[in-house]
C-alpha cells in the first residue's frame, strides 16, 4: 500500500516544493557546467563546450525524481577564439594555457559569448522541461581579471499527469478543470568574475512572476506560483604542487521563503587529468565525487550523494553522471582554464 502510494506522496510534496521553495532541479556538479546556474560564464572557454548530464535522485523511492540535460556554449570574437587573452604563443610556441604560465595570466579579450540547454526534469506524475538561449560579454577589467553579463531567455513547461493519479472522484470540477500544458516564458541575468585561480558569480533564474503554472479555470484559483531563484557562488584554485591543485567552492542559494541554502565542495586535481572530492549540501546530503579528463576530446564525472535528511530511511541515495564534449579546442586542452 505504501509503495503504491509513495508517486502521489512525492507528487504532493513536489508540487508544495513548487508552491513554496525551489522549482528548479538541484545539482551536485554545478560546478563542472555553472551555465545551469548563471548565463553570465556563456562563452567562458577557449571552446565549444558541450555538457551532457543525469541526475536520479533519492534511488529507491518509486517516482523519484529524475533530472537529464544538454547545453552547448561557444565563444565569439576573433581576439578570443584565436588565442585568447594570451593571444600569441609565447616561449618557442607553447600554448598560453599551460599550467605553468598561470601567474602570467593575461584576462581575456573583450568577447560574446552563446549558449543553449534543455534540461527536462520528472517526479512521479510531475514533469518540467526548461530551454533556454544565453548571451554572456566578456572584458577584461584590469590586465589579470574579467567580468561578464549575461542573460538568458526561454520558455518553462510543467505538467500533471491526470491519467496516472487515482483519485475517489475522477469528475471532480477541479481535476477536469487542471489546465497544466502551457509554455511559460522564463528569464535569468547573472554576473561573473574571474581569474587565473579564482572566480565568484551571482545570477538570477525565474524573474519574470508567473501567477500560475498548473493552475484551473476558476477564477483566483491556483495551485503554485513561481518565485524568483538567487544563486551566489566562488571558488580558488591552490597549487599544493607543481601537479595537485585544490579546489573549493562554494554556492548559496536564496529562494523565499524558504531558509538560506548552501553547498561547500572540495575537489583535488592531478596534473588536470583526474580528479575527486566531496561535497555538502546543508540539511539535505553528503556527496562524493570523481572524474577523469581522458584526452582533449571528452571528460566525464560521477557524483554520489548520500541521503542525510529525513528521506535517509526509504532513500539508497542519489547518483549524477555529466560528460563534457570540448569542440574546436585548439590548444589540445584537458581541462577548463576559467572554469572547474
Amino acid at each position: 500500500m505504501l509503495k503504491k502510494a509513495l508517486p502521489i506522496i512525492i507528487t504532493i510534496c513536489f508540487i508544495g516544493t513548487i508552491a513554496s521553495a525551489q522549482q528548479k532541479p538541484q545539482y551536485t556538479q554545478y560546478i563542472f557546467n555553472n551555465l545551469l546556474l548563471n548565463p553570465a560564464v556563456s562563452g567562458i572557454e577557449n571552446y565549444t563546450d558541450v555538457k551532457l548530464g543525469y541526475r536520479s535522485q533519492w534511488r529507491g523511492i518509486e517516482g523519484a525524481p529524475v533530472t537529464a540535460y544538454a547545453s552547448i556554449t561557444a565563444p565569439l570574437g576573433s581576439e578570443f577564439t584565436q588565442g585568447d587573452a594570451a593571444g600569441f604563443l609565447p616561449y618557442d610556441g607553447e600554448s598560453p594555457y599551460s599550467r605553468m604560465y598561470t601567474s602570467d595570466y593575461r584576462a581575456s579579450a573583450p568577447h560574446h559569448g552563446i549558449g543553449f540547454m534543455v534540461v527536462t526534469d520528472k517526479a512521479g506524475p510531475l514533469d518540467q522541461t526548461n530551454v533556454a538561449a544565453s548571451y554572456a560579454y566578456h572584458l577584461g577589467i584590469t590586465s589579470n581579471f574579467n567580468l561578464s553579463v549575461g542573460v538568458s531567455a526561454g520558455a518553462n513547461h510543467l505538467h500533471l499527469a491526470t491519467s496516472e493519479l487515482a483519485f475517489e472522484n475522477p469528475d471532480d470540477p477541479v481535476l477536469q478543470g487542471i489546465e497544466n500544458n502551457k509554455w511559460k516564458p522564463d528569464l535569468g541575468v547573472g554576473i561573473w568574475g574571474y581569474a587565473a585561480n579564482y572566480y565568484f558569480g551571482v545570477s538570477a533564474q525565474q524573474i519574470l512572476p508567473q501567477v500560475q503554472y498548473i493552475s484551473t479555470r476558476t477564477a483566483n484559483s491556483s495551485l503554485n506560483r513561481t518565485v524568483p531563484h538567487f544563486f551566489a557562488t566562488a571558488g580558488v584554485k591552490f597549487y599544493l604542487s607543481d601537479d595537485v591543485m585544490l579546489l573549493p567552492s562554494a554556492l548559496l542559494k536564496f529562494i523565499e521563503p524558504t531558509p538560506t541554502s548552501f553547498d561547500i565542495n572540495m575537489k583535488l586535481s592531478f596534473r588536470d587529468r583526474f580528479w575527486f572530492g566531496g561535497s555538502y549540501r546543508r540539511n539535505d546530503s553528503f556527496g562524493v565525487l570523481a572524474g577523469f579528463n581522458l584526452n582533449s576530446l571528452i571528460n566525464v564525472s560521477y557524483a554520489y550523494d548520500i541521503t542525510t535528511s529525513p528521506l535517509n530511511t526509504v532513500s539508497n541515495g542519489s547518483h549524477e553522471l555529466v560528460i563534457g564534449i570540448l569542440l574546436n579546442n585548439k590548444y589540445r586542452l584537458t581541462a577548463p582554464q576559467h572554469g572547474w
